[in-house]
């Protein structure tokens, strides 16, 4: 696990253990993880709005968006296959303490490329919460749909992270990407203790 961390980039492997919480809450982990897709498919509509005039990244989001709302079918599909019904939204901290890296004003290519990283790092996480639950969850249902969307979620990482590059004209991505990634290992260390995708 600490493995797939380093290859996403991630400085804090998410706490085995949380695993257990989310075995004794399944209902809880579904409803959280159907709200995360959808919230993900707003965010990349939010982001063609703001930026049509990128063709090649108009065409990616888009795609991006439908899949992330296949996603959220698939989920609720899930939740109605056990006899439950979808919750509501969940409130997601991580995400909220997440977009303070994000930097107020600037110029378009730097919100572009904050707006693209602080999605990359999400997905990263997802992805690497996906892989963990694959491989510990004793639902075997579960364990291998959660390998499926792992899949899906690192192409999403890869294509925020291409964009983030190749828009941030005289920008050092890299080094903000480090930046996202060591602030995000110090909002890790206060979660893996709640039976949400992120918590």
């Amino acid at each position: 696990m600490a493995q797939e961390s380093v290859m996403l980039g991630l400085k804090l492997p998410t706490d085995p253990r949380w695993v257990k919480l989310v075995e004794g809450n399944i209902s809880e982990i579904l409803t959280d993880h159907a709200w995360c897709e959808q919230k993900a498919a707003s965010n990349a509509i939010s982001t063609i709005v703001r930026f049509p005039e990128l063709t090649d990244l108009v065409e990616e989001l888009t795609r991006i968006a439908q899949e992330e709302m296949e996603h959220f079918g698939m989920v609720v599909e899930k939740i109605k296959a056990r006899g439950w019904t979808l919750g509501y939204e969940r409130k997601d901290d991580y995400v909220g303490q997440l977009s303070k890296i994000i930097k107020r004003g600037g110029s378009r290519e730097e919100q572009l490329v904050d707006r693209l990283l602080f999605a990359a790092m999400i997905e990263a996480r997802s992805c690497e919460r996906f892989k963990m639950l694959s491989e510990r969850i004793e639902d075997r249902d579960l364990a291998s749909f959660y390998r499926e969307l792992m899949i899906s979620e690192a192409g999403h990482y890869t294509t925020f992270l291409k964009f983030a590059r190749k828009y941030g004209n005289g920008i050092d991505v890299d080094a903000r990407w480090q930046n996202f990634l060591d602030k995000e290992a110090e909002i890790m260390q206060g979660y893996s203790v709640k039976e949400t995708m992120h918590g």
